[in-house]
């Protein structure tokens, strides 16, 4: 009981951690193509921060996961949050110095940082048991509520800090979230890095990314972010340009965060209920309703209702998939297998967040919801696919 109690508080700490980082993320999506288009005269570049943001995170996570399993999840998380900092504190004088490329490399590491963060979910599950890790999973992406709530509103609080240099507040807003986290990990309770034991090394990674379930989770996880980044970084210039303030486009990003988010309360109960499939499949069946909405017109309630859907579809998905793929490695082969499955999934992301600047500006507002339908239909169909391979492995329905 006392280590059961134990391990969730430990959770509860890392949703903390998590809350904190996820906020300066929400900072970044909320302001990061706006302050691009203000630097840039090419509306096709405008998304290029939030893009180059989403490749320094790909790049970091293969390191990221890595580094960890030889210094611990402490040494690597401050790791992470130092080159947070130091992004932050770079895009801040980039806006200063009206510096588009200087505000890029300060996005590009932040994204390093967000690389590391991704591990968050990773720590929870691995000091949970099999009964309460999908549980945990969902605590601690639910400190996303926390930047839901409070990234739109700081960015709109901090916009003017620094007047009449606008946005330069947000950024450095996050140097002091950063610095936050590092205090607060100093408080959590993480257990210290086994010594590597040479004789075991796991089987070949192509061997464990072979397996129907890492390929339905790692699609599913592709497909639900990269989708998500198409869509959300697009959302405030298509609000702008559509003749909606500012202060609209981040009420719409902060209910797309609480979509994200606030879903993960319930989301493992929900998994350990229903099962992973029927909750993977309603993650698809969400994201094509938001492709709906987002066709059916240009007003703030179609934007907020598809950006709702957006988010709920995106957290059924990544936390199914972040289960689904735990359940694909040993301990020893943990490492190299969540690089993997974080390299891919935020490659995709990466690629998308270039994608949705170039189509946005070249195609339009509707091609940006078009372009992501089969991707999705695809999703649904890996899904499908890993159910009829191992039915015996799937949660049954209560009562069925």
């Amino acid at each position: 009981m006392a280590r059961v109690s134990s391990s969730r508080r430990t959770v509860l700490m890392l949703a903390g951690c998590q809350a904190l980082a996820m906020t300066g993320m929400s900072i970044v999506g909320t302001t990061g193509a706006i302050v691009g288009s203000m630097l840039t005269p090419d509306r096709a570049l405008s998304t290029l921060p939030i893009a180059v943001q989403m490749t320094g995170m790909m790049l970091a996570t293969i390191p990221a996961a890595l580094l960890m399993a030889r210094i611990g999840r402490r040494r690597g998380f401050w790791t992470g949050l130092g080159f947070g900092a130091l992004g932050a504190a770079i895009a801040t004088a980039a806006i200063f110095e009206g510096s588009f490329v200087l505000f890029c490399l300060g996005t590009f590491i932040l994204g390093l940082n967000n690389g590391f963060t991704q591990q968050y979910r990773f720590a929870a599950a691995e000091i949970a048991d099999e009964a309460f890790r999908s549980k945990a999973i969902s605590l601690v992406l639910a400190g996303g509520v926390v930047s839901a709530v409070f990234g739109p509103e700081t960015a709109i609080w901090s916009r003017d800090l620094f007047a009449p240099v606008l946005f330069a507040g947000c950024y450095a807003m996050i140097v002091g979230l950063c610095l936050a986290a590092a205090i607060l990990l100093y408080f959590v309770d993480l257990p210290k890095p086994a010594p590597p034991d040479l004789t075991r090394r796991g089987r070949p990674l192509a061997e464990i990314a072979s397996q129907p379930a890492f390929i339905a989770a790692v699609i599913a996880g592709m497909v639900g972010y990269g989708v998500m980044s198409l869509v959300m970084t697009a959302t405030p210039i298509a609000m702008l340009d559509c003749g909606h303030e500012f202060a609209a486009a981040a009420f719409v990003i902060q209910w797309h965060s609480l979509g994200m988010y606030a879903p993960s309360f319930v989301t493992g109960h929900l998994i350990a209920r229903f099962g992973l499939t029927r909750i993977l499949l309603t993650g698809t069946a969400l994201l094509l309703a938001c492709c709906a909405i987002n066709l059916a017109g240009i007003a703030t309630i179609y934007f907020w209702a598809a950006n709702v859907a957006l988010g709920i579809g995106w957290n059924f998905l990544f936390i199914g998939a972040t289960t689904l793929v735990t359940r694909t490695y040993t301990q020893e082969e943990k490492g190299k297998v969540q690089a993997l499955n974080d390299f891919l999934i935020f490659g995709t992301v990466a690629v998308s967040a270039f994608a949705s600047g170039a189509l946005l500006s070249g195609v339009g507002w509707a091609m940006v919801q078009i372009a992501m339908i089969p991707f999705v239909i695809v999703a649904a169909g890996a899904v499908w696919w890993w159910s009829r391979q191992a039915p015996a492995a799937e949660p049954r329905y209560a009562g069925s």
